[in-house]
């Protein structure tokens, strides 16, 4: 191994030796001089930050003088330590990467037997055995690793210093250091200075270093702060700038230190050595604009939907909409005929953009002004935008009627004008009950229960008791609760029965056909229609399995028309349809055959089918298995919470026990206290509930409808992809991986919602085969996924009911985005717990 050249055996290692003698040098020069690197490393970043401008000048040479002698000390103890690797270590270290030692072997010689010829033969055979295997040889990777001897990692704290200096400095403030040298050339030239433009934030522009700049102009936006340093004798630069508010006590011109505010155009000049001059030009700030995007409209239930659009050179931040009575424009008859009592305007805030760009966007005002007594008047709204800079932009009131709640019920509307009435002045309260009396005169023909009408003699002798003594404000806001609450009641009914609510949901559509009611409140309306003949079929299958249970199930007429619940949507949408087209006449009178028929409608049962079919049983079965499963993720979820903030859901368990499987809780809570056993996919550890909820699974997979059929398969083929899901599930628990376990848990959900659909879409062609035998009516069962909603029809989950029951929709969706950002970015909270807002954010 000492010989100067390589034997022809090793030509094939040559370049592998050479990277390894090369990551053996950098290994050896990184350990001995580490201490030298981080030091010059931490010396530059000071300098690029201009740390010596902060500092007296002797504390600047001094430190210098420091930081040389420890990079001398560094230096010689590094240089001692130092040497290069040799050819023979670095085949070493190549060598120790192979098997057998090749590289040894071939730079071997044979001892004894070099005069045999077999002998010969068997070690020229070794040796190029040896050197099929060294020719595989691939350079190892140097152990650049310094924790050993660097363990407070000194070393990247000096590297993270330089790449902020490179990031946030200049390299030119390296030479301000030359300035502090009594023999420098840049003092002996004369003082220096440096500046800067900071613009204001709102704008998004950067920081800009006056030094670089070579133009005699400058644009910059309004508001924009200029700093400028001076170097050298005191008094050897002064500033002159008229482009500030500054006064004449306020400037001093030779500070070293300016600091000033851009307000209006004009000068910058430095004078003396090196001086320099510039004219500044202000980038106008526009105002914000803004503009009514459409016309506003009122929902069935009230709300008011009002499009804006609004924007800026530099973002919008604010807006508002100003809501006045417009006077001159409301019809002043009859309780309006006084004058009004005042009323504040009213003033709502704009929404604005969650995420995204406010330079330009597009929102929608969502309010409810039923209960307000401006509701269905008319009024100006005023809209106004505000930006970053303060500049506010209002438009000319626009004019229109204020969208609110209609009333189809003519009781219930004549309640509101009377409503409207007393809140337009106290003075019509003699006149409102004057009319509420009359009205409850003859109630036998007028009023469908007794509780609206015990209502409205109460309301009425307050009223009256009020009036006699003087209405007070507090007494007419009092008053016009009462009456509203009373107008809805009139208007719903009550909504307990189901034909009752079937009869009144037609009579409020047939009684919007008649007024011109706008299309979204014939679609809501629709919608109720559609919504209130569900529940009434629900009842009269219920009602049939009553009645065949017990035997009295009748055989239907010969002439009876059989229909199905399609056949039922088939009609409304054909309603629907001719609404649509204008044609209200043909659809008020396919409305009152749909009336009749309902009424005199009953529920049969297929032939040779007693209670629910095998896909419904088999439907019911997978909706509380999805239910189950659904509990476990949120307790896994909950688990995992607590395992990085242990206590923090102590209080919120508390609250989730329900249902047995159904919110996750790992004891029953059925009976007294909560004391009952435990049972069925209950007991045991999370693992051991998610292995009983699979095999549960498998046994309803083996009870499926649909074999052989496409849609069938399909629902096999999910099912499938579920169990397996769980089965990962399963093993993620047992080992505590609960991210992992709930990222399986969604696919095993996504994959049971998806078999669900394919099995309903077999269950309607089934229903549609003759021999089939189909429960005629209603077929929708009465289950509700995991959220509590309503099942949809044949098997799907989607369902248009309202999940925050009446709530403000769009701003509680602010509200939560907002709150998912606030959680995303507090970095005390766990990695895996931020990983899972951050898909939320991504989503949505």
């Amino acid at each position: 191994m000492a010989r100067h050249t390589l034997p022809p055996a090793l030509h094939a290692v040559r370049m592998p030796l050479a990277l390894t003698r090369a990551g053996m040098l950098a290994e050896r020069v990184l350990r001995c001089f580490w201490p030298l690197i981080s030091l010059v490393l931490l010396v530059l970043a000071l300098l690029i930050l201009g740390i010596q401008d902060l500092v007296p000048v002797e504390a600047v040479w001094v430190s210098g003088a420091v930081a040389m002698l420890g990079a001398c000390a560094a230096l010689v103890h590094g240089v001692l330590r130092f040497h290069c690797p040799t050819r023979a270590e670095a085949l070493a270290r190549l060598d120790e990467t192979l098997p057998g030692r090749p590289i040894r072997a071939l730079l071997d010689e044979q001892a004894i037997g070099a005069e045999d010829s077999r002998s010969a033969a068997l070690w020229r055979a070794h040796q190029a055995r040896m050197a099929e295997r060294a020719a595989t040889a691939r350079a190892p990777a140097p152990d650049l690793k310094l924790a050993r001897r660097d363990p407070f990692a000194l070393r990247y704290v000096a590297l993270l210093a330089l790449l902020v200096a490179l990031l946030f400095g200049s390299v030119w403030r390296i030479g301000s250091v030359a300035e502090m040298t009594p023999g420098g050339a840049d003092l002996a030239s004369g003082p220096s200075w440096e500046g800067w433009i900071e613009p204001p934030r709102y704008t998004g522009k950067p920081t800009l270093y006056l030094n670089d700049l070579t133009g005699k102009t400058l644009q910059v936006p309004e508001g924009s702060r200029i700093t400028l340093r001076f170097y050298g004798e005191v008094g050897a630069l002064r500033l002159a700038e008229t482009v500030s508010a500054r006064t004449a006590e306020e400037e001093t011109g030779s500070d070293p230190v300016q600091d000033f505010t851009v307000v209006r155009n004009g000068t910058i000049q430095i004078s003396g050595g090196g001086g320099q001059s510039w004219r500044v030009e202000i980038i106008d700030d526009t105002p914000p604009q803004i503009a009514m995007a459409g016309p506003a409209e009122a929902e069935a239930t009230g709300e008011m939907t009002l499009p804006f659009t609004a924007s800026d050179d530099y973002g919008v931040v604010a807006g508002q909409a100003v809501i006045a009575l417009d006077i001159a424009a409301v019809d002043r008859r009859y309780g309006l005929a006084p004058d009004p009592e005042p009323r504040e305007a009213v003033a709502v805030p704009l929404p604005m953009p969650i995420a995204g760009d406010r330079r330009m966007f597009t929102e929608t005002l969502i309010e409810d002004f039923s209960k307000h007594p401006f509701a269905n008047l008319p009024v100006t709204v005023r809209l106004s935008a505000e930006d970053a800079a303060g500049h506010v932009t209002e438009i000319d009131p626009s004019p229109m009627v204020l969208p609110a709640r209609r009333f189809f019920d003519p009781l219930a509307a004549a309640v509101i004008e009377q409503r409207r009435d007393l809140l337009w002045t106290r003075e019509n309260a003699a006149r409102v009950a004057q009319i509420l009396r009359a009205i409850s005169h003859r109630p036998e023909s007028l009023f469908r229960s007794e509780t609206a009408y015990l209502r409205l003699r109460v309301i009425l002798r307050r009223l009256e008791t009020f009036t006699a003594h003087g209405l007070k404000t507090a007494q007419q806001e009092e008053i016009s609760e009462a009456l509203w609450a009373l107008a809805v009641l009139l208007e719903e009914g009550d909504l307990s029965d189901a034909l009752e609510r079937l009869r009144r949901a037609q009579e409020r559509l047939s009684e919007a056909m008649k007024n011109g009611a706008s299309d979204q409140e014939i679609a809501d309306l629709m919608q109720e229609l559609r919504d209130a003949t569900n529940e009434y079929m629900r009842q009269l299958s219920r009602k049939a399995q009553q009645e065949g249970e017990q035997g009295q199930q009748g055989q239907p007429s010969e002439n009876a028309m059989q229909m199905t619940q399609n056949d039922l949507q088939r009609m409304m949408d054909r309603i629907q349809e001719l609404m649509e087209q204008g044609r209200m006449a043909e659809a008020e009178q396919a409305l009152q055959e749909l009336q009749q028929m309902m009424q005199n409608m009953r529920v049969t049962q297929g032939q040779g089918q007693g209670g629910q079919s095998e896909g419904q049983q088999a439907m019911e079965g997978l909706v509380e298995t999805l239910r189950e499963q659904q509990g476990l993720s949120d307790q896994a979820f909950r688990d995992l919470q607590e395992q990085f903030n242990p206590g923090a859901q102590a209080g919120e368990n508390q609250g989730n026990q329900g249902r047995n499987g159904g919110q996750g809780q790992g004891q029953s809570h059925e009976g007294q206290g909560g004391q009952g056993e435990p049972s069925g996919a209950e007991q045991g550890s999370l693992a051991d509930r998610q292995q009983a909820l699979r095999e549960e699974l498998q046994r309803q997979q083996g009870n499926l409808p649909g074999a052989g059929t496409p849609e069938g398969e399909a629902a096999r083929d999910a099912l499938d992809r579920a169990g397996r899901a769980m089965d990962g599930a399963e093993q993620a628990l047992r080992q505590d991986d609960y991210a992992d376990a709930i990222d399986r848990q969604s696919e095993a959900m996504e994959a049971l919602r998806e078999g669900m659909r394919s099995l309903g879409e077999a269950m309607a062609q089934q229903q549609g085969q003759p021999g089939q035998g189909s429960t005629q009516g209603n077929m929708e069962a009465r289950n509700r996924d995991p959220l509590g909603r309503e099942s949809g029809s044949n098997g799907s989950l989607g369902t248009p009911e309202n999940l925050l029951q009446g709530e403000d929709v769009y701003r509680r969706a602010r509200e939560l985005l907002d709150e998912i950002r606030r959680r995303s970015g507090e970095g005390d909270r766990p990695e895996v717990e931020r990983n899972y807002l951050q898909r939320l954010l991504e989503r949505f």
